[in-house]
């Protein structure tokens, strides 16, 4: 049988999207360690389905995402902004403010249209999370901030933050001489962090702007992550880097996001694009 797949990035942040409107994905774990081999395969971060809601009374779409490794993620800024993108474009919908369900929730979707298209997308990506036992990790407080801790034999200051997903933000003055292939595992495998974890490599590098890498659980490093981007964002304000509710430019190997952290929720802001299409057997 041979399945139809829209390849879509969200400022380099690559995943493959079927259109579960029409088709139905069986084993999409295996799946998406199958197609994301870069050298012998469609390539990419993940796979993505668009499947129709559970609550078509509450929500217009629904989305789940599989790392390249095959597991199942609770949720990913660049790709929720791709799936406006194909469901606006092939008129799965048709107005420009949408509700997509994820595993952490339903998250609003306002969507930027040119000439016909959906040009960017701004995600109302809930309230930032700073609990320890929310995010998880295995630490005491109110919430885990500069906490100074040893990883690799190396002693780092993480802020620790969840948005749907776990997020674990180290500042540096070059994010860009780390050697994320050795430092971003031994994260990632920290008994810190139960369920594995997201790392960001940031720096300051203006007032309100930030440039990051980022490890993903998973997948590695990618060009960009719209969840990290917002607890980068997050973490500078809580550490008094960033202005709380304002604008914070974000800047990944990919491109840059707009982030806005309030007391209520985190706004991101970003493009999304297609890049190929394609018939893939299985």
């Amino acid at each position: 049988m041979k399945l139809h797949f829209t390849k879509m990035h969200g400022i380099g942040n690559d995943y493959i999207y079927f259109n579960c409107f029409e088709t139905e994905i069986e084993n999409p774990e295996e799946l998406a360690i199958r197609l994301s081999d870069r050298h012998f395969s469609v390539g990419g971060d993940g796979i993505v389905l668009i499947l129709p809601p559970d609550e078509p009374e509450k929500a217009d779409a629904k989305m789940r995402m599989f790392n390249a490794d095959g597991s199942e993620g609770n949720m990913c800024g660049n790709a929720i902004r791709c799936v406006g993108k194909f469901l606006f474009d092939h008129g799965l919908v048709s107005k420009t403010t949408i509700l997509v369900e994820t595993k952490s929730g339903t998250k609003r979707l306002t969507l930027s249209v040119e000439n016909g298209e959906v040009a960017a997308v701004r995600v109302n990506m809930g309230k930032a999370e700073l609990a320890p036992e929310k995010i998880p990790v295995t630490l005491t407080g109110d919430k885990i901030v500069g906490f100074e801790t040893t990883v690799g034999g190396e002693v780092h200051k993480i802020t620790c933050v969840s948005m749907g997903n776990p997020h674990n933000v180290i500042f540096t003055d070059d994010p860009y001489g780390l050697d994320l292939e050795k430092i971003g595992p031994g994260f990632e495998n920290d008994p810190l962090f139960p369920e594995r974890v997201n790392t960001e490599f940031v720096r300051l590098t203006g007032k309100n702007e930030l440039t990051m890498r980022v490890w993903e659980r998973g997948s590695g490093e990618t060009w960009a992550c719209g969840t990290g981007a917002c607890a980068a964002a997050v973490a500078a304000c809580e550490n008094g880097l960033c202005e709380k509710g304002a604008d914070i430019l974000v800047k990944l190997r990919g491109g840059d996001l707009t982030i806005c952290y309030t007391d209520d929720a985190v706004y991101m802001t970003g493009p999304a694009a297609y890049a190929f299409c394609g018939e893939v057997e299985v």
